[in-house]
């Protein structure tokens, strides 16, 4: 697909939600341009200068403002939520590729509804495609992205200047990763960090129902006008232990261009502590297992025969809003570390699919931020009070 018709796709898309989608309360909505530029935060070794010259992209998202009152509004405070498209410029495009991802992500307001400038924080995830791997022949030189495509993450922190009725000025910093959790080497990943500004035209759909003549002054508000954020209900529990359990797959870096994987497994067991239904904290203990220590090899391709197993420890933060949970734990090895540095983080969302099963999707790094692998797994939590 061509970056115009994925374009024309996702527009199509918003046009036909746009006119399906309304309430008795109004149907809310915004679209959102903006342009981005930065630097490279770059682990690797041989793109160093093909990444000192940063990046620039382009953004576009399309949301849906709730009005109405139910347990998603409670818990965020009314926070937005649409898909979005991105296409970058990172390099040298016979190296990197054409960069263009499609996601979801959702609109988090932290000021107050009458301020007229307003803070907010929007985090997204998606797929990243087009992108140009290594090729030991063709791409040598790319040790950042051994895959035709990798996960999307995004975090924007900035405001929203109300410049006109319709129309809001936007400006932030935004964080971007793109990697496919070592199921394909190499996988240094592509870390972005930098500045953006944009405008968001915001509309409601409701107008047409009201009074749809181009010369009407019979017109109904743009914009929600959120009401002040209820004090953040307590769950019935605040405490709770929970298991877990993930699988993934990785590659080494000597099996690079061939099909060979590893499997790897997580189990984890947690402790978490509630303070209110959006936030928490967690202690809990992780064995790790890695097929793919078992073949490693040094430099002169002999086994080194690690141990394929770890032991470790982790605290972390949960951010809880409607079924999701986004989830940052940091830990550090009890066992031989098998090369993979003292300590990791794991970054994950979960989703409550009953009151004591989960699903969570997840990802372990190694070396502080290099990706280690990628863990899909279920969960539970027998034990709450």
């Amino acid at each position: 697909m061509t970056l115009r018709n994925t374009f024309l796709a996702i527009l199509c898309c918003c046009l036909f939600s746009s006119l399906m989608a309304q309430d008795d309360n109004g149907s809310y909505k915004f679209i959102a341009v903006k342009a981005m530029t930065g630097g490279h935060l770059y682990s690797g070794q041989s793109l160093t200068e093909e990444v000192s010259w940063g990046y620039g992209a382009f953004d576009i998202r399309f949301a849906w403002q709730p009005s109405k009152e139910n347990d998603w509004t409670r818990d965020t405070g009314y926070a937005a939520y649409g898909i979005g498209f991105y296409n970058a410029f990172v390099g040298d495009p016979q190296i990197f590729g054409d960069p263009t991802a499609l996601y979801g992500f959702a609109n988090f307001y932290l000021s107050k509804p009458w301020r007229r400038n307003v803070l907010e924080l929007s985090p997204a995830l998606g797929l990243t495609y087009h992108l140009k791997p290594y090729d030991p022949q063709t791409n040598p030189t790319n040790d950042a992205i051994g895959s035709r495509m990798a996960v999307y993450f995004n975090v924007h922190f900035g405001g929203a200047y109300k410049f006109t009725r319709e129309l809001d000025l936007t400006y932030g910093i935004d964080f971007t990763h793109y990697s496919n959790g070592r199921t394909w080497q190499p996988n240094y990943g592509l870390n972005l960090f930098g500045l953006n500004a944009g405008i968001r035209y915001n509309w409601n759909g409701y107008q047409r129902q009201v009074d749809n003549d181009f010369y009407t002054t019979n017109v109904v508000s743009a914009r929600f006008n959120r009401p002040e954020r209820p004090k953040t209900g307590k769950f019935d529990f605040k405490n709770s232990v929970d298991f877990y359990g993930a699988a993934g797959v990785v590659q080494n870096e000597g099996d690079v261009g061939t099909n060979v994987r590893y499997g790897t497994l997580s189990f984890v067991v947690d402790y978490r502590r509630y303070f209110n239904r959006m936030s928490g904290l967690t202690l809990g203990l992780d064995y790790f297992y890695d097929a793919s220590l078992g073949a490693e090899k040094d430099a002169e391709g002999n086994l080194i025969g690690y141990d394929t197993y770890m032991i470790a420890a982790h605290a972390g933060y949960d951010f809880m809003f409607w079924r999701f949970n986004i989830r940052v734990q940091m830990g550090a090895y009890l066992t031989d570390d098998r090369g993979k540095g003292t300590t990791f983080f794991r970054p994950a969302i979960q989703y409550q699919v009953t009151k004591r099963f989960f699903a969570q999707v997840g990802l372990k790094t190694k070396n502080g931020f290099a990706a280690d692998w990628v863990e899909f797994g279920v969960g539970f939590k027998p034990f709450k009070w």
